[in-house]
């Protein structure tokens, strides 16, 4: 071996030593809290050909995929599509249980609906417990309590109103006036949440209600619309009406920004605790009568079962909705419903379908799609009021914030 060679083993052994004595001196002399950077999500696995390496941030998920048509190439866009006409699917159900309620002489509208709110207030409130605990509990009612005491009170009137409206006006006018629940929410995201509507949103709300205006008229042409009223009780229905699609709105906008910020356990968990109260006071107060004079048998059971059964998927299904896109979009899926209604009432009520009902359903759904054009890969999943990465907002099912922690995920 050459003196040069060893000359310079000897300068590396001596340099690898001298490392490794500072190393030692720097651990020994302090020790400070290790500092982590932010986690690295390697790819947003949605179906969209090709993945953003890198992205950390909500931020930089919304600038990953640009382009008018980017929503569409995610499979959220299709869950929420999907997911919205199951609603109006139950929805339907749960109006064509309430009918044949009717024709068993049976109408007890605040009473049955009392069965729904039980049944979330087991199912979701004992979670919810069992997640706080007896003390956690105690103290999440005391601080925000309140907060669901007024979502619970709006969604109870909601369903009382807009029930009891069809008692005194007609089936159309009563439609007519619940398109006033659709503006309200656009109206109240607008002015207090400081969400901004795209042209193609609007254009999209247009074009749904414009479908729900053929429904409307084909049932006013083959005289499907309620009958006639006295114009005291037209005059009465209508108010009736007015304030239900009120108060609903007013809880839709509600109960996205509460999900937006909490459990969707606690949420649906205190909608059913307080709704169970003040819907089951509202009950013992007004449907006294109807209840004593109402059929009790075999089949008046089914039909409450089904109901509540439909109307509890309806409430926990809401939610995701809510969360991935918004009250506006949860409020114009439904408008499909007259549509189911009448493919169900064939079977049930031997009904049958006008000329005009499938342009209607057709022009609902294109007004549903037209409503994501030029939204970017999350769509409305990214709340404007959370902060810039959602930094306000829960990490749940449904959430931007989960999507970027858990990019793997489902929703």
């Amino acid at each position: 071996m050459s003196d040069l060679t060893i000359k310079e083993n000897s300068e590396k052994h001596a340099v690898e030593a001298t490392t490794t004595a500072n190393d030692v001196h720097a651990s020994s002399s302090s020790t400070p809290s290790p500092k982590h950077g932010p986690p690295e999500i390697i790819g947003i696995h949605d179906g969209v050909a090709g993945h953003t390496e890198g992205v950390t941030t909500v931020e930089e998920i919304e600038e990953s995929k640009k382009g008018w048509f980017a929503y569409f190439k995610t499979r959220n866009f299709y869950i929420v599509l999907i997911t919205g006409q199951i609603l109006s699917l139950c929805l339907t159900g749960t109006n064509t249980f309430s009918s044949l309620l009717v024709e068993d002489g049976t109408s007890i509208p605040a009473f049955q609906t009392f069965f729904n709110y039980v049944l979330l207030n087991l199912v979701y409130t004992s979670y919810t417990i069992y997640r706080y605990g007896f003390k956690g509990y105690g103290r999440f009612l005391y601080e925000f309590g309140w907060k669901y005491v007024i979502l619970s009170f709006l969604d109870v009137e909601g369903n009382y109103f807009t029930v009891l409206a069809y008692r005194y006006t007609t089936i159309l006018s009563a439609q007519l006036i619940n398109f006033w629940a659709i503006v309200l929410v656009v109206l109240i995201s607008f002015l207090f949440l400081h969400v901004r509507y795209h042209p193609t949103q609007v254009t999209g709300i247009l074009i749904c209600v414009g479908g729900m205006g053929i429904l409307l008229a084909s049932d006013h042409i083959t005289g499907a619309n309620g009958g006639s009223v006295t114009r005291g009780n037209q005059l009465k229905g209508d108010l009736f009406a007015l304030l239900g699609a009120t108060f609903y709105g007013m809880s839709n906008v509600t109960e996205e920004f509460l999900l937006s910020k909490r459990p969707l356990y606690e949420v649906v968990g205190q909608l059913g605790f307080w709704g169970m109260i003040i819907n089951g006071t509202q009950a013992g107060i007004f449907d006294r009568a109807s209840f004593r004079s109402a059929t009790w048998d075999g089949a008046v059971g089914g039909w409450l079962t089904g109901y509540t059964l439909c109307l509890a998927l309806f409430y926990s299904i809401a939610p995701l909705v809510f969360r991935m896109s918004s009250a506006a979009f949860f409020n114009i899926s439904l408008l499909t419903g007259n549509f189911w209604g009448v493919v169900i009432g064939i079977k049930v009520f031997g009904l049958s379908i006008h000329w005009m009902y499938p342009i209607a359903f057709v022009c609902i759904i294109g007004g549903l799609i037209i409503y994501f054009v030029g939204r970017r890969v999350l769509g409305e999943a990214r709340k404007p009021w959370l902060g810039k990465n959602q930094e306000g907002g829960v990490s749940g099912v449904g959430t931007a914030r989960r999507r970027a922690e858990r990019p793997d995920a489902i929703v």
